[in-house]
């Protein structure tokens, strides 16, 4: 786990999980794949989203556009990340 982005707003974890192929492990190999995502914590509505797959791609490949673009602002930031807020359907527990 590997804190990306921490605002007043919101904080982007990024998780990379190791994950062994099965194909891989009857070939005889047993070299794990990496697989992950983004948590996406919204920290007024007290919700977050864990995204993966395609989806994880587009927000990384959004956030890329943003940076390429020159250095963004928090609230450009804040404005991007806002996009995957209606999406957001967990409440917030602390363990």
């Amino acid at each position: 786990m590997q804190m990306l982005y921490n605002s007043d707003n919101f904080a982007v974890l990024q998780f990379d999980v190791a994950h062994v192929d099965a194909a891989a492990t009857e070939g005889g190999s047993t070299g794990a794949l990496t697989r992950g995502g983004y948590e996406i914590v919204d920290k007024f509505a007290r919700k977050e989203i864990f995204i993966e797959g395609a989806m994880a791609e587009s927000f990384k490949l959004g956030v890329e556009a943003l940076i390429e673009v020159g250095e963004p602002s928090e609230e450009e930031i804040d404005d991007y990340i806002a996009r995957y807020a209606s999406l957001m359907q967990h409440p917030l527990v602390m363990h």
